[in-house]
């Protein structure tokens, strides 16, 4: 997984509230499990037409917005079935944080454990993010882990709050696999013990 630390990207405005899994990546991806090629499919219903041309206005299709590493999208976003291939969809297009009002539970879990940062800030501020970023030459947006800082072209600095597990694993690129295999010489070292005291098992 690749770290995350700073990220300074144009920021592209979804102005849309109740973003669910299926809008995100319709069910017609959902047959492979790779997590490569997604980033075609990534809100693939409003991007393209029904003969998979690009609807020009969708906010991804327009030029200044093509490259966003940046989602500032509406509450609930994420919401619907569980399904994993969302955040693939969306980390394989490129977007590397979202910033939200809220986010649905499974989705924000998941957002983690594949290398995105969902972040919470008040519905009010997203509101008037939605305003300043429509306006392509003030879209550029500097999202600061560390710090736990979004800055926007208007000047103002929010805060955001992180569980300091979830910060540490996105500042070091380690996801729950690895968390894990640096724990293997205690895991055989306990199996080992259990083979003793515990031979049936």
């Amino acid at each position: 997984m690749e770290k995350f630390t700073s990220l300074t990207s144009i920021a592209a405005p979804l102005n849309i509230i109740n973003i669910d899994t299926d809008m995100i990546i319709p069910k017609t991806y959902l047959k492979t499990i790779k997590r490569t090629g997604l980033g075609k499919a990534l809100f693939a219903e409003m991007r393209y037409d029904v003969n998979l041309v690009e609807i020009p206005n969708f906010i991804l299709n327009k030029s200044a917005y093509r490259e966003t590493k940046i989602l500032v999208t509406g509450k609930n976003f994420g919401c619907g079935s569980s399904r994993e291939h969302a955040p693939w969809a969306l980390l394989d297009f490129g977007i590397r944080a979202i910033i939200a009002p809220s986010f649905a539970d499974i989705f924000y879990n998941n957002s983690f454990k594949n290398g995105i940062l969902p972040i919470r800030i008040p519905e009010n501020r997203v509101n008037t993010l939605f305003n300043v970023l429509m306006e392509p030459q003030n879209s550029r947006i500097t999202v600061d882990l560390n710090a736990q800082t979004v800055q926007a072209s208007d000047g103002i600095i929010d805060s955001f709050e992180i569980e300091s597990h979830r910060k540490y694993c996105l500042l070091n690129g380690i996801d729950d696999i690895a968390i894990t295999i640096k724990k293997s010489d205690t895991i055989s070292a306990y199996e080992k013990h259990m083979k003793l005291i515990q031979p049936w098992l």
